[in-house]
This record gives C-alpha cells, sequence and structure tokens, in this order.
C-alpha cells in the first residue's frame, strides 16, 4: 500500500478516531491525527496488509490514529 494511499484512509481514519475517542479538535488536527496514525497503523500492521487486503489497512489506520490520540491526550493533558 502507497503512503498516499495511508494519507487518504488516515483522513477519514482520524475522524473515525476522534469521534470513538470523544474528542473535540478542528479539522486540520483531526486530519494531521488520521494521516499520522494511518502511517503508524499501516506501517506496523503490514504483515496483515498482505493477508486481509484493505480491510486491515483501515482497521490499521484507526488503531493508529486511536493510538496517537491516546498519547497525545496522556502527554499534553487534554480530553
Amino acid at each position: 500500500m502507497s503512503v498516499i494511499w495511508l494519507l487518504i484512509i488516515g483522513a477519514a481514519a482520524g475522524f473515525i478516531a476522534t469521534r470513538l475517542m470523544r474528542i473535540e479538535a478542528d479539522i486540520i488536527t483531526t486530519i494531521v491525527i488520521g494521516m499520522v496514525g494511518a502511517l503508524i497503523g499501516g506501517l506496523v500492521l503490514r504483515a496483515l496488509l498482505a493477508v486481509m487486503g484493505f480491510g486491515a489497512g483501515l482497521v490499521g489506520a484507526i488503531l493508529g490514529s486511536l493510538v496517537l490520540i491516546w498519547l497525545w491526550q496522556l502527554y499534553t493533558g487534554r480530553k
């Protein structure tokens, strides 16, 4: 999966992740969280991508975004 595709999925994943974590973030922050989360999740779940395809990419992007939001809340104290 190309990096560009991960970034596109990441924008959607950021939106889903911010809603799941119940945080209020502006659009730019939401997209950046999703993109970075998509890169993290996509790279970590590279082996699953080979086996399961697109579904694993979306799951990895959402999981990566959730981890990034959790770390962001942990270190900034924001909710």
